[in-house]
């Protein structure tokens, strides 16, 4: 490409329609290495069928869709399988296997691949220690509160180390301190790993804090949670809302908290 990069993700002129009725509307859009796109709009605006595009759960009537620059769009199932192994998913209730341990539900995609036992319990501990939740490696999901599901899969989404990860609504239900701390894993993955995320939310304070904070390392290696300020413009995270299937914005926190538009500002309000 001529800027010199692949985009991580891309979508271009995207159209899906179910039953007669328009879900995606000529949608384009692209995740950059290391960038998070948090993605908004109303109930029903076609944000969790952006996800299943881009994992190919689902194909769109026209268009294309681009992952790492490799076009998916017609790929089947069995072409699609190392497409998937580049991302990470984290859903809306953490989605665990209630009959196995925390240990069985991260390390699900390692079993999957006949993984040696020790490399995969070495793996499984990493990633829970990324959550603070090793101490949970041998407890039953019925066993964890909310916010440790919710943990608990996005370790299970950093299993093979992708380097893109969607967010469907992953603070959904949580009180606003445990939202946080989904958020703040969020902000350490794309700031410190690179990690390239669509992160779908309905709820401001996600998408304020996300949009105006990040984690750098100190002299001694710890990540350190800092905020943006006059020096600093965080450009690794931007915004698009959708509306009725079309794209209504694009762009920076500080031009859709000023845009002059009724319907956004109704739904900033609403939110």
């Amino acid at each position: 490409m001529s800027s010199g990069f692949t985009n991580a993700i891309e979508l271009r002129n995207v159209t899906l329609t179910y039953d007669d009725r328009v879900i995606l509307d000529d949608v384009s859009f692209a995740v950059k290495p290391g960038e998070t796109k948090i993605l908004m709009g109303g109930s029903g605006t076609g944000k969790s069928t952006v996800l299943k595009l881009v994992l190919g759960l689902i194909k769109p009537d026209s268009g294309r869709i681009l992952i790492d620059g490799e076009d998916i769009t017609d790929l089947n199932e069995r072409e699609l399988a190392p497409v998937r192994r580049k991302i990470g998913m984290v859903f809306q209730e953490g989605a665990l296997f209630d009959s196995q341990s925390v240990y069985k539900n991260v390390g699900y995609r390692l079993f999957e691949q006949g993984l040696p036992e020790d490399q995969i319990r070495d793996e499984v501990r990493q990633k829970l220690q990324f959550v603070n939740l090793e101490h949970a490696m041998d407890m039953m999901p019925s066993e964890l509160s909310g916010g440790m599901r919710r943990r608990v899969g996005i370790a299970r989404a950093l299993v093979g180390s992708p380097r893109l990860i969607l967010y469907d609504e992953p603070t959904a239900g949580l009180d606003p301190p445990t939202a946080r701390t989904i958020c703040e894993l969020a902000m350490e993955l794309r700031d410190l790993q690179g990690v390239s995320s669509i992160f779908v939310t309905h709820r401001m304070g996600d998408a304020r804090l996300m949009s105006s904070a990040y984690f750098t390392l100190t002299d001694q290696g710890e990540p350190i949670y800092k905020r943006e300020d006059d020096t600093l413009c965080l450009i690794n995270t931007q915004f698009i809302m959708l509306k009725d299937g079309r794209v209504i914005f694009s762009g920076t926190d500080e031009t859709l908290w000023d845009i002059d538009d009724p319907y956004i500002q109704n739904f900033l309000r609403e939110v």
